[in-house]
């Protein structure tokens, strides 16, 4: 059986997705504080697929609640309590749930971060949440001070790293826009800063996680796509350069996949085989023989004997590092432009695949 006879498709697809899907990971964030501190409107304007219901000041949940969505990489651990007389049952509770799941042996299921919530219009941190800053620290989990509804500070922000020294930072936010007295608007606000602290002190294997599950940079997931392309690119000429005629075709097939497939991760699309199928249709319904035909040009130089096989893996490694950085980058821009007009919000697979359909027509076009 030859390689091209051995080669599976469907295989291919389906590993380069698990790849993706493990590298990228699973985040969980603790978040506390008191009823009504906007808990749930800071996650619902900092994660993609309105994550969290919203309780606009109404208890909406007992102790401590999971909030997961199907293809999105995080979990939310709202815990309550905090502002009850007798807060020592509820953190003995999140002691004994945040020692479980941090003995495990499968990282993605340990607590990563801690938001600790505070109002700036309450202007006082509560005896429960000295206490909860000093437990998870005991636990090595880094936490922020969250201090939501930011209008004014009059150093509060000040008092706050006093009075919990320990934390990693303190991050002043408005989660929505708000209209004051007057007609005032007062935009949104530190929602970039406390993504870019959250990031910072989360561990490294979640990250990408992290990345994916945010919606306030799109930045921040056009950089780490960026990566993923510049080390399929490298692989990619790497295997082209192999001088054995369509060896390079079978080996840069699952390096192309896989990079698609990783930069769908990074952005936090909801992924699975049907989807990165239609993504790399998208290519080539795209781009037709433009590409296709400089790599089956340099497969053919590498049937020349001696001189002409060396030749012929120049060539077609050169090709096969531009074939692949050009497509990488044009779905970078493709989902960069969808995220921003989806304000952070995935699009749908349909959106996707027509937009990249559309983009790599062009890219066809400029290269004849």
């Amino acid at each position: 059986m030859t390689v091209v006879e051995d080669f599976n498709f469907e295989d291919v697809v389906k590993k380069a997705l698990n790849e993706a899907l493990k590298e990228r990971g699973h985040v969980n964030i603790l978040i506390a504080g008191k009823t009504g501190v906007g808990k749930s409107t800071l996650v619902n304007a900092v994660f993609q697929g309105n994550f969290a219901i919203t309780g606009q000041g109404r208890p909406v949940s007992k102790e401590t609640r999971e909030y997961k969505k199907e293809g999105i990489p995080l979990s939310i651990f709202d815990t309550r309590g905090l502002e009850m007389a007798d807060f020592s049952e509820t953190l003995r509770e999140l002691e004994t749930r945040v020692r479980e799941r941090n003995r495990s042996n499968d990282s993605n299921q340990h607590i990563h971060v801690a938001w600790v919530c505070i109002s700036e219009g309450s202007r006082r941190v509560e005896r429960g949440e000295e206490e909860l800053v000093k437990m998870l620290e005991d636990r090595n989990i880094p936490v922020i001070a969250v201090i939501t509804k930011a209008n004014a500070d009059k150093g509060f922000r000040t008092e706050v790293i006093k009075l919990l020294p320990t934390v990693r930072n303190a991050v002043r936010v408005r989660a929505i826009v708000e209209e004051l007295d007057g007609g005032i608007i007062l935009p949104s606000m530190g929602l970039d800063d406390l993504v870019e602290v959250t990031r910072q002190v989360v561990p490294e294997g979640v990250k990408r996680a992290f990345t994916a599950a945010q919606k306030i940079d799109i930045e921040l997931k056009k950089t780490q796509s960026r990566l993923i392309v510049t080390g399929a690119a490298t692989s990619a000429a790497v295997m082209g350069a192999i001088p054995i005629p369509h060896s390079d075709a079978i080996a840069i097939v699952p390096i192309q996949v896989g990079m698609l497939a990783g930069i769908s991760a990074t952005f936090g699309l909801s992924i699975d085989q049907s989807f990165i199928t239609t993504i790399i249709g998208s290519v080539i319904a795209g781009v037709g023989g433009t590409f296709a035909g400089r790599t089956i040009v340099a497969s053919l130089l590498k049937m020349i004997p001696v001189a002409g096989s060396v030749a012929g893996g120049t060539i077609a490694g050169v090709t096969a590092a531009l074939l692949t950085t050009t497509i990488g980058e044009a779905y970078i821009r493709v989902l960069v432009m969808l995220f921003t007009q989806n304000n952070g919000e995935q699009p749908t697979p349909t959106q996707v695949a027509d937009a990249f359909k559309k983009e790599c027509s062009q890219l066809a076009i400029r290269g004849n």
